[in-house]
């Protein structure tokens, strides 16, 4: 049974996540949001690896759709794919309990009280 174009994007982004450095790196780029942050910056935040490592796991999260990169000035700024990631929970979700919605619950609950978008406790902004 071949795999349909949906389950293709499917396996490719949770191949991208399979692997620690690159799903500490979607994590990271969520929490920067839309902005998202320098190369420079994400490579600190994962122990000060090597551009041509963070190179390579952010190239393997782009190519899996997960990330998305613009230039600005002499910078390239990365920023998690909200749509991908939107699209791979609802892939997963999308049939689920089949008739039984006590089955899902848990992670309906679960996704109902993630607080994005809220500051973080201690945060402000100026």
């Amino acid at each position: 049974m071949e795999a349909s174009a949906e389950e293709a994007r499917a396996i490719a982004a949770f191949g991208a996540l399979a692997q620690e450095t690159r799903l500490r790196i979607v994590r990271l780029l969520v929490t920067a949001g839309p902005e998202g942050l320098a190369a420079g910056v994400i490579g600190e935040a994962m122990g000060g690896a090597s551009s041509s490592r963070m190179s390579f796991h952010l190239g393997q999260l782009e190519q899996a759709g997960l990330v998305a990169s613009r230039r600005e000035g002499r910078s390239i700024l990365y920023s998690a794919a909200f749509p991908a990631l939107a699209d791979l929970v609802d892939f997963l979700m999308r049939d689920c309990c089949g008739g039984h919605p006590q089955v899902c619950q848990p992670a309906v609950a679960a996704l109902s009280t993630i607080t994005c978008c809220e500051p973080a406790k201690g945060a402000t902004h100026g």
